[in-house]
Protein backbone atom coordinates (compact mmCIF):
# COMPACT_ATOMS: atom_id res chain seq x y z
CA UNK A 1 0.00 0.00 0.00
CA UNK A 2 1.28 3.44 -0.92
CA UNK A 3 2.48 5.81 1.81
CA UNK A 4 1.64 8.97 -0.17
CA UNK A 5 -1.68 9.84 -1.83
CA UNK A 6 -2.74 12.68 -4.09
CA UNK A 7 -6.15 14.02 -3.08
CA UNK A 8 -7.60 15.79 -6.10
CA UNK A 9 -10.31 18.29 -5.16
CA UNK A 10 -13.21 18.28 -7.67
CA UNK A 11 -15.75 20.37 -5.78
CA UNK A 12 -15.41 23.54 -7.90
CA UNK A 13 -16.44 21.43 -10.90
CA UNK A 14 -18.34 18.31 -9.86
CA UNK A 15 -19.76 19.88 -6.73
CA UNK A 16 -21.01 23.09 -8.28
CA UNK A 17 -22.42 21.56 -11.47
CA UNK A 18 -24.90 19.55 -9.42
CA UNK A 19 -26.58 22.34 -7.45
CA UNK A 20 -28.93 25.08 -8.58
CA UNK A 21 -27.09 28.00 -7.00
CA UNK A 22 -24.34 29.78 -8.92
CA UNK A 23 -21.33 30.47 -6.71
CA UNK A 24 -19.91 33.98 -7.27
CA UNK A 25 -16.53 34.13 -9.00
CA UNK A 26 -14.83 35.74 -6.01
CA UNK A 27 -16.06 32.96 -3.73
CA UNK A 28 -14.66 30.34 -6.12
CA UNK A 29 -11.32 32.10 -6.06
CA UNK A 30 -11.35 32.23 -2.26
CA UNK A 31 -12.23 28.53 -2.09
CA UNK A 32 -9.43 27.49 -4.43
CA UNK A 33 -6.87 29.73 -2.74
CA UNK A 34 -7.79 28.46 0.73
CA UNK A 35 -7.55 24.80 -0.28
CA UNK A 36 -4.21 25.39 -1.96
CA UNK A 37 -2.98 27.14 1.19
CA UNK A 38 -4.06 24.07 3.17
CA UNK A 39 -1.83 21.90 0.99
CA UNK A 40 -4.18 20.66 -1.75
CA UNK A 41 -2.01 20.47 -4.88
CA UNK A 42 -4.55 19.52 -7.57
CA UNK A 43 -7.98 21.08 -8.07
CA UNK A 44 -10.47 20.51 -10.87
CA UNK A 45 -11.63 24.10 -11.11
CA UNK A 46 -14.37 23.84 -13.73
CA UNK A 47 -15.49 22.53 -17.09
CA UNK A 48 -15.52 24.03 -20.56
CA UNK A 49 -19.13 23.34 -21.47
CA UNK A 50 -21.77 25.68 -22.96
CA UNK A 51 -23.00 28.14 -20.34
CA UNK A 52 -26.62 27.39 -21.25
CA UNK A 53 -26.09 23.81 -20.10
CA UNK A 54 -24.18 24.52 -16.90
CA UNK A 55 -24.41 28.20 -15.95
CA UNK A 56 -22.71 27.30 -12.66
CA UNK A 57 -19.46 26.83 -14.63
CA UNK A 58 -19.78 29.66 -17.14
CA UNK A 59 -16.80 31.50 -15.62
CA UNK A 60 -14.36 28.58 -15.91
CA UNK A 61 -11.88 30.55 -18.05
CA UNK A 62 -11.68 33.27 -15.39
CA UNK A 63 -11.32 30.67 -12.64
CA UNK A 64 -8.48 28.96 -14.54
CA UNK A 65 -6.71 32.29 -15.05
CA UNK A 66 -6.80 32.92 -11.30
CA UNK A 67 -5.87 29.38 -10.27
CA UNK A 68 -2.80 29.47 -12.51
CA UNK A 69 -1.39 32.29 -10.38
CA UNK A 70 -1.18 29.95 -7.35
CA UNK A 71 2.32 28.43 -7.15
CA UNK A 72 2.49 24.65 -7.14
CA UNK A 73 -1.17 24.09 -7.97
CA UNK A 74 -2.12 21.70 -10.78
CA UNK A 75 -5.13 23.27 -12.49
CA UNK A 76 -7.44 20.63 -13.93
CA UNK A 77 -10.68 20.85 -15.92
CA UNK A 78 -13.24 18.54 -17.49
CA UNK A 79 -13.96 18.84 -21.22
CA UNK A 80 -16.75 17.08 -23.15
CA UNK A 81 -15.24 17.37 -26.63
CA UNK A 82 -12.55 18.84 -28.87
CA UNK A 83 -14.06 22.33 -28.69
CA UNK A 84 -13.88 22.27 -24.91
CA UNK A 85 -10.32 20.98 -25.03
CA UNK A 86 -9.28 23.82 -27.35
CA UNK A 87 -10.73 26.31 -24.85
CA UNK A 88 -8.91 24.58 -22.01
CA UNK A 89 -5.61 24.72 -23.87
CA UNK A 90 -6.13 28.40 -24.63
CA UNK A 91 -6.77 29.03 -20.94
CA UNK A 92 -3.52 27.27 -20.00
CA UNK A 93 -4.71 24.35 -17.87
CA UNK A 94 -2.31 21.68 -16.65
CA UNK A 95 -4.66 18.70 -16.96
CA UNK A 96 -7.79 17.87 -18.93
CA UNK A 97 -10.15 14.96 -18.45
CA UNK A 98 -12.72 13.79 -20.96
CA UNK A 99 -15.59 11.64 -19.68
CA UNK A 100 -16.27 8.50 -21.69
CA UNK A 101 -19.20 6.76 -20.08
CA UNK A 102 -19.05 2.97 -20.14
CA UNK A 103 -22.85 3.12 -20.28
CA UNK A 104 -23.70 4.31 -23.77
CA UNK A 105 -27.15 5.38 -22.57
CA UNK A 106 -25.50 7.67 -20.03
CA UNK A 107 -23.04 8.90 -22.65
CA UNK A 108 -25.91 10.01 -24.87
CA UNK A 109 -27.55 11.79 -21.92
CA UNK A 110 -24.34 13.34 -20.62
CA UNK A 111 -22.44 14.38 -23.76
CA UNK A 112 -24.87 13.38 -26.53
CA UNK A 113 -22.37 11.07 -28.20
CA UNK A 114 -21.92 7.35 -28.72
CA UNK A 115 -18.76 5.51 -27.73
CA UNK A 116 -17.45 5.70 -31.29
CA UNK A 117 -18.11 9.43 -31.47
CA UNK A 118 -16.39 10.03 -28.13
CA UNK A 119 -13.33 8.09 -29.26
CA UNK A 120 -13.24 10.32 -32.36
CA UNK A 121 -13.27 13.36 -30.04
CA UNK A 122 -10.39 11.84 -28.09
CA UNK A 123 -8.34 11.38 -31.26
CA UNK A 124 -9.01 14.98 -32.23
CA UNK A 125 -7.88 16.20 -28.82
CA UNK A 126 -4.73 14.09 -29.01
CA UNK A 127 -3.92 15.61 -32.40
CA UNK A 128 -4.42 19.09 -30.94
CA UNK A 129 -2.19 18.38 -27.94
CA UNK A 130 0.56 16.83 -30.03
CA UNK A 131 0.64 19.97 -32.17
CA UNK A 132 1.67 21.98 -29.11
CA UNK A 133 5.18 22.46 -27.73
CA UNK A 134 5.81 19.96 -24.95
CA UNK A 135 5.84 22.66 -22.27
CA UNK A 136 2.31 23.78 -23.22
CA UNK A 137 0.83 20.30 -23.46
CA UNK A 138 -1.52 19.43 -20.58
CA UNK A 139 -1.84 15.89 -19.27
CA UNK A 140 -4.78 14.15 -20.91
CA UNK A 141 -6.89 11.67 -18.94
CA UNK A 142 -9.67 9.51 -20.29
CA UNK A 143 -12.20 9.25 -17.48
CA UNK A 144 -14.36 6.13 -17.67
CA UNK A 145 -17.67 7.24 -16.15
CA UNK A 146 -20.30 4.78 -14.86
CA UNK A 147 -17.53 2.18 -14.76
CA UNK A 148 -19.15 0.31 -11.87
CA UNK A 149 -22.83 0.59 -12.84
CA UNK A 150 -25.42 2.97 -14.24
CA UNK A 151 -28.79 4.22 -13.00
CA UNK A 152 -30.02 4.12 -16.61
CA UNK A 153 -28.67 0.74 -17.75
CA UNK A 154 -28.01 -1.06 -14.48
CA UNK A 155 -25.05 -3.41 -14.58
CA UNK A 156 -22.15 -2.30 -16.79
CA UNK A 157 -20.09 -5.29 -18.00
CA UNK A 158 -16.49 -5.20 -16.82
CA UNK A 159 -15.41 -6.44 -20.25
CA UNK A 160 -16.77 -3.25 -21.78
CA UNK A 161 -14.90 -1.05 -19.29
CA UNK A 162 -11.65 -2.90 -19.97
CA UNK A 163 -12.14 -2.63 -23.74
CA UNK A 164 -12.86 1.11 -23.58
CA UNK A 165 -9.83 1.69 -21.35
CA UNK A 166 -7.64 0.03 -23.94
CA UNK A 167 -9.22 2.06 -26.73
CA UNK A 168 -8.63 5.32 -24.85
CA UNK A 169 -4.95 4.51 -24.45
CA UNK A 170 -4.67 3.43 -28.09
CA UNK A 171 -6.26 6.75 -29.09
CA UNK A 172 -3.47 8.60 -27.28
CA UNK A 173 -4.60 9.38 -23.73
CA UNK A 174 -1.81 9.69 -21.17
CA UNK A 175 -3.82 7.77 -18.59
CA UNK A 176 -7.29 6.50 -17.73
CA UNK A 177 -9.33 6.87 -14.57
CA UNK A 178 -12.29 4.88 -13.26
CA UNK A 179 -15.35 6.74 -12.03
CA UNK A 180 -18.15 5.43 -9.85
CA UNK A 181 -20.51 8.09 -11.18
CA UNK A 182 -23.62 6.58 -9.62
CA UNK A 183 -22.28 5.18 -6.36
CA UNK A 184 -22.82 1.55 -7.35
CA UNK A 185 -19.31 0.26 -6.56
CA UNK A 186 -18.36 -2.07 -3.72
CA UNK A 187 -14.83 -2.85 -2.48
CA UNK A 188 -14.56 -6.28 -4.14
CA UNK A 189 -15.69 -4.77 -7.45
CA UNK A 190 -13.16 -1.93 -7.16
CA UNK A 191 -10.27 -4.33 -6.64
CA UNK A 192 -11.33 -6.63 -9.45
CA UNK A 193 -11.90 -3.88 -12.02
CA UNK A 194 -8.68 -2.03 -11.22
CA UNK A 195 -6.71 -5.25 -11.65
CA UNK A 196 -8.41 -6.08 -14.95
CA UNK A 197 -7.95 -2.62 -16.44
CA UNK A 198 -4.31 -2.44 -15.33
CA UNK A 199 -3.66 -5.80 -16.95
CA UNK A 200 -4.53 -4.15 -20.28
CA UNK A 201 -3.22 -0.58 -19.94
CA UNK A 202 -0.39 -1.06 -17.43
CA UNK A 203 -0.13 0.01 -13.78
CA UNK A 204 1.29 3.39 -14.77
CA UNK A 205 -1.80 4.28 -16.84
CA UNK A 206 -4.36 3.81 -14.06
CA UNK A 207 -3.54 5.60 -10.83
CA UNK A 208 -6.80 7.40 -10.02
CA UNK A 209 -10.36 6.70 -8.88
CA UNK A 210 -13.36 9.01 -8.73
CA UNK A 211 -15.70 7.54 -6.12
CA UNK A 212 -19.07 8.55 -4.73
CA UNK A 213 -20.54 7.90 -1.30
CA UNK A 214 -24.13 7.54 -2.50
CA UNK A 215 -24.64 4.27 -0.60
CA UNK A 216 -22.12 4.86 2.17
CA UNK A 217 -19.27 2.86 0.63
CA UNK A 218 -17.06 5.72 -0.55
CA UNK A 219 -14.25 5.36 1.98
CA UNK A 220 -14.47 1.55 1.94
CA UNK A 221 -13.91 1.74 -1.80
CA UNK A 222 -10.94 4.07 -1.25
CA UNK A 223 -9.40 1.47 1.04
CA UNK A 224 -9.97 -1.19 -1.62
CA UNK A 225 -8.27 1.07 -4.16
CA UNK A 226 -5.32 1.60 -1.87
CA UNK A 227 -4.90 -2.15 -1.49
CA UNK A 228 -4.45 -2.54 -5.26
CA UNK A 229 -2.04 0.38 -5.62
CA UNK A 230 -4.25 3.35 -6.49
CA UNK A 231 -2.56 6.59 -5.41
CA UNK A 232 -4.93 9.37 -6.55
CA UNK A 233 -8.48 9.89 -5.30
CA UNK A 234 -10.99 12.57 -6.28
CA UNK A 235 -13.14 14.12 -3.58
CA UNK A 236 -15.27 17.18 -2.96
CA UNK A 237 -15.19 19.57 -0.02
CA UNK A 238 -18.33 19.08 2.05
CA UNK A 239 -19.36 16.19 -0.20
CA UNK A 240 -20.89 18.49 -2.78
CA UNK A 241 -21.66 16.96 -6.13
CA UNK A 242 -22.94 14.25 -8.38
CA UNK A 243 -23.76 13.93 -12.07
CA UNK A 244 -26.84 15.96 -13.09
CA UNK A 245 -27.43 13.58 -16.01
CA UNK A 246 -27.50 10.39 -13.91
CA UNK A 247 -30.60 10.21 -11.68
CA UNK A 248 -29.74 9.53 -8.06
CA UNK A 249 -26.01 10.12 -8.55
CA UNK A 250 -25.38 12.07 -5.38
CA UNK A 251 -22.61 12.16 -2.88
CA UNK A 252 -18.99 12.73 -3.80
CA UNK A 253 -16.55 11.54 -1.15
CA UNK A 254 -16.06 14.26 1.45
CA UNK A 255 -12.53 15.65 1.12
CA UNK A 256 -12.28 16.29 4.85
CA UNK A 257 -13.22 12.70 5.76
CA UNK A 258 -10.92 11.25 3.10
CA UNK A 259 -7.93 13.26 4.32
CA UNK A 260 -8.65 12.33 7.94
CA UNK A 261 -8.79 8.61 7.12
CA UNK A 262 -5.59 8.66 5.09
CA UNK A 263 -3.63 10.73 7.60
CA UNK A 264 -4.87 8.62 10.52
CA UNK A 265 -3.66 5.51 8.65
CA UNK A 266 -0.19 7.01 8.31
CA UNK A 267 -0.62 7.85 4.64
CA UNK A 268 0.60 11.36 3.85
CA UNK A 269 -1.48 13.75 1.74
CA UNK A 270 0.50 16.95 2.29
CA UNK A 271 -2.73 18.57 3.53
CA UNK A 272 -3.13 20.43 6.80
CA UNK A 273 -6.44 19.01 7.99
CA UNK A 274 -7.19 21.77 10.51
CA UNK A 275 -6.78 24.40 7.78
CA UNK A 276 -8.84 22.33 5.35
CA UNK A 277 -11.74 22.23 7.80
CA UNK A 278 -11.75 26.02 7.90
CA UNK A 279 -12.42 26.18 4.15
CA UNK A 280 -15.98 24.99 4.79
CA UNK A 281 -16.83 28.48 6.03
CA UNK A 282 -16.36 29.80 2.49
CA UNK A 283 -18.89 27.27 1.16
CA UNK A 284 -21.40 28.01 3.89
CA UNK A 285 -21.21 31.76 3.27
CA UNK A 286 -21.37 31.51 -0.53
CA UNK A 287 -24.01 28.75 -0.71
CA UNK A 288 -26.48 29.48 2.08
CA UNK A 289 -28.99 26.70 2.54
CA UNK A 290 -26.96 24.17 0.53
CA UNK A 291 -26.40 20.85 2.32
CA UNK A 292 -22.75 20.32 3.25
CA UNK A 293 -21.67 16.95 4.57
CA UNK A 294 -18.83 15.40 6.55
CA UNK A 295 -18.42 13.35 9.73
CA UNK A 296 -14.96 14.67 10.62
CA UNK A 297 -16.02 18.34 10.59
CA UNK A 298 -19.02 17.53 12.80
CA UNK A 299 -17.12 15.38 15.31
CA UNK A 300 -13.86 17.30 15.29
CA UNK A 301 -10.37 15.83 15.36
CA UNK A 302 -9.60 13.25 18.06
CA UNK A 303 -7.68 14.41 21.13
CA UNK A 304 -3.98 14.11 20.41
CA UNK A 305 -4.51 13.46 16.69
CA UNK A 306 -1.26 13.68 14.76
CA UNK A 307 -1.33 13.44 11.01
CA UNK A 308 1.12 11.56 8.85
CA UNK A 309 1.89 14.79 6.99
CA UNK A 310 2.79 16.62 10.20
CA UNK A 311 4.92 13.68 11.33
CA UNK A 312 6.86 13.85 8.05
CA UNK A 313 7.31 17.60 8.42
CA UNK A 314 8.58 17.21 11.97
CA UNK A 315 11.02 14.52 10.89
Amino acid sequence: MTTQVLVSEVGPRDGLQSIQAVMPLEAKKAWIAAEAAAGVTEIEVGSFVPAKLLPQLADTAEVVAYARTIPGLTVAVLVPNLKGAAAAVAAGVHKITIPLSASETHSLKNVRRTHAQMLDEVRGIVALLRSLPAERRPKFEGGLSTAFGCTLEGEVPADRVVQLAGQLMEAGCDEVGLSDTTGYANPAQVKALVRRVRAVVGDHALSGLHLHNTRGLGLANVLAGLEVGISTFDSSLGGLGGCPFAPGASGNIVTEDLVFMLEAMGIGTGIDLARLLEVRHILRDALPGEAIYGFTPEAGLPLGFRSATHAETAA
